[in-house]
């Protein structure tokens, strides 16, 4: 990556996070320098000059940018991990201002989420690894989960099931082969573990069909099944989907449970 198009993606970055493309061309031009005027703001930045004093003004109102009132006056950028800290503060409020919003609209009709017993589909690894841990931290009794693709197994995750087992969850997980059941037991010692030996659930082997990656039950009433399959591109990339159920009497989450219960986890020991 070039070094315009390093800038061009920080700018982006900081586009995402609140500023407007002024601000952020004008911060990133004083990042590269002790201090600037703003004709030389202007001139590591190409924002207009007329521009420069309000996009400096709203950056000194937002912690990231100093001013000293000589003549001409001059700005600096607040160090990087302050500026990192202060975006993250005000992107950590707008997140809690949104849930506080979001949890105060009622639910149409008066329908409890819990009622429901739908399926609904994710896409992406970012979503499906968030409600995968969404899952995990909400667990009340059992977590089951089906290791097929050991990278789902993150620090993230580890720590949402250490934490789950700490408050008296049983964490039950299996592995597709002896390796990962190795790990499972290293990394969760409280955890039980076991092998699920099937086969079936990976693709072919030169990665035309869809691969299982993760089988998630939560307290035998929500279900997350994930998995991966090839782009479609000129690349060898592939994508990861996902399929999200609710509710005890949900027969998607009913099916897996059956099978689980039946087929997937080893035999309890009757003295347990």
């Amino acid at each position: 990556m070039t070094q315009e198009q390093d800038r061009a993606e920080t700018v982006s970055l900081l586009q995402d996070l609140g500023l407007k493309e002024y601000e952020a061309r004008c911060f990133i031009a004083l990042s590269q320098v002790p201090s600037a005027t703003a004709k030389e703001i202007s001139d590591l930045s190409e924002v207009p000059r007329t521009r420069v004093y309000d996009a400096v003004r709203v950056l000194e109102a937002q912690g990231l940018v100093e001013v000293q009132h000589s003549n001409p006056q001059t700005f600096r950028a607040v160090s990087v991990d302050e500026a990192a800290s202060t975006l993250r503060q005000r992107y950590d409020d707008r997140i809690e201002t949104l849930e506080t919003y979001l949890d105060d609209i009622d639910i149409e009709d008066g329908k409890s989420t819990e009622q429901m017993q739908e399926v609904w589909s994710l896409t992406g690894h970012e979503a499906i690894e968030s409600r995968t841990l969404e899952l995990a931290e909400n667990a009340d009794s059992e977590i089951v989960l089906i290791v097929v693709e050991e990278d789902i197994l993150t620090d993230a995750l580890l720590e949402r099931l250490e934490a789950a087992m700490a408050r008296g969850v049983d964490v039950i997980v299996g592995g597709l082969t002896a390796s990962t059941v190795a790990r499972i037991d290293a990394v969760l010692p409280a955890a039980r573990s076991f092998e699920t030996d099937l086969e079936w659930l990976v693709s072919s082997e030169d990665g035309s069909a869809v691969a299982i990656s993760r089988l998630l039950l939560v307290d035998r009433s929500n279900l997350l099944v994930s998995s991966y399959y090839p782009s479609g591109g000129s690349d060898e990339s592939v994508n990861e989907q996902a399929v999200f159920a609710n509710g005890l009497h949900n027969g998607v989450v009913v099916l897996i449970r059956r099978l689980v219960s039946s087929g997937l986890l080893p035999a309890r020991d009757p003295a347990q």
